[in-house]
């Protein structure tokens, strides 16, 4: 059975000339899909149809390009991957479409149950699982005009450049940031320092890991609400070497460095926040290792403790820059659809990020929340898969994106203002 690849986003004759209309072709295109009867995924501005007839190609005509794929819709397989571990892993493996964290690959259906990710079996570093039909897998939404943005919300443009870096630079400087390593724990006590300077009240949480353990760090300031609901931000401290093992280099500057300094940059600028909702920040242990930190977390809350987590915002990878437009990934699922949106939002008001947007969460620490049914979302660094450095020693400074950092920070704090209330 033949599949049909259209290209919403480019113009037919001319591929290096972007549409403008993009978003109403693929709109066009997709319904058309579904009125033939054929299966239809989307990803960002390419549209994949299957069981497509004939008529479908020349409907098509004039409103993006089409490419015929020879491959049997059973063998069509979506892969979401950290950097581009499921590529380095099995190279032989023939991509179709390439999205970065994102790939639709041509694999054998018993070949892709056989497969295994690289090194300790436990590191989630891909996931692959069967084309899944009239499905979007991510949206792409372009930044909009300057001249429509909003005066800036001031904790979010108060964000500190300086401090950011700074930050950066103190957590690189650790030989590696391993969840069982020496290193990890100096490493935790000196976030705990920074968070208690600035007023919050700080506890560590000990996790369980295959070989030891590991620690998660909490930091809390109350509101002045009485509904005793609590909005959180996320991060995991660790960094991991899977090339070269346990005890390499493992600076972790992207991955997930930035995050972790996004979290203070986060305790700073909210550090006096007077609204009505708890703010709680946390710091995981074992992420890399299998979200160990965020699942012994979630797995300690009661059910009534579940209720009052308002929302969480995940940051995991939010500082380089892998494609021409500063872009940010939002991926949740249905039940943080609300998050995602009001981040979006903030997004297009208060930054110039172009958004991609997906309900299909994998491999964060955003992950745990939502299998409770905890609104959740990851922000990160739009086609993170790009980002071939992740989990090997050229996870360095060199590599870092300051000013993608400070948007994505801008466009969290914009959300998190919002989230907190007013008391």
């Amino acid at each position: 059975m033949t599949a049909l690849r259209f290209e919403a986003g480019k113009t037919p004759g001319n591929d290096d000339v972007p549409r403008a209309d993009a978003p109403d072709a693929l709109r066009a295109l997709t319904a058309a899909a579904a009125d033939a009867g054929a299966a239809w995924t989307r990803l960002g501005d390419t549209l994949l149809v299957t069981g497509a007839p004939a008529q479908l190609e020349r409907t098509a005509a004039g409103r993006a390009p089409a490419e015929r794929i020879e491959v049997p819709a059973a063998r069509l397989h979506l892969v979401i991957q950290n950097g581009r571990q499921f590529q380095q892993a099995h190279p032989e493996v023939p991509v179709l479409v390439d999205r970065g964290r994102y790939l639709v690959v041509d694999l054998d259906p018993a070949e892709a149950g056989r497969i295994v990710e690289p090194s300790e079996r436990h590191l989630p570093c891909f996931g692959v699982r069967p084309l899944p039909a009239n499905t979007v897998v991510f949206e792409q939404r372009p930044p909009a005009p300057a001249r429509t943005r909003a005066v800036a919300e001031p904790r979010a443009a108060a964000v500190s450049r300086y401090a950011f870096e700074a930050d950066l630079r103190t957590l690189t400087g650790f030989r590696t940031r391993h969840s069982t390593s020496p290193e990890f724990s100096t490493a935790l006590d000196w976030a705990a320092g920074v968070l208690s300077g600035l007023g919050f009240a700080t506890r560590t949480q000990t996790v369980a890991l295959h070989g030891g353990s590991t620690q998660n760090l909490i930091a809390e300031r109350p509101g002045r609400g009485s509904d005793g609901r609590a909005v959180l931000v996320t991060a995991h401290l660790d960094s991991i070497n899977v090339r070269d093992g346990v005890a390499a280099p493992a600076p972790g500057a992207d991955d997930n460095g930035s995050g972790t300094a996004g979290v203070l940059a986060v305790a700073r600028a909210l550090q006096d926040h007077l609204g009505a909702r708890d703010l709680r920040l946390i710091l995981f242990g074992g992420e890399e290792q299998g979200l160990f930190g965020s699942r012994h977390y979630v797995a300690e809350l009661d059910q009534a403790a579940r209720e009052r987590i308002h929302s969480v915002v995940n940051m995991d990878m939010i500082a380089c820059r892998n494609m021409p437009a500063p872009t940010v990934l939002l991926e949740g699922s249905a039940a943080s659809q609300f998050v995602l949106e009001e981040l979006a939002a903030a997004a297009q008001a208060h930054t110039g990020l172009a958004v991609q947007t997906s309900l299909l969460p994998f491999n964060s620490d955003h992950v745990p929340f939502l299998d409770a049914g905890i609104p959740a979302v990851l922000t990160i660094e739009g086609a993170d898969g790009a980002n071939d450095r992740i989990h090997t020693a050229g996870d360095t400074l060199e590599h870092i994106d300051h000013d993608l950092a400070l948007e994505i920070l801008r466009m969290n704090l914009a959300y998190l203002v919002q989230a907190l209330g007013q008391a």
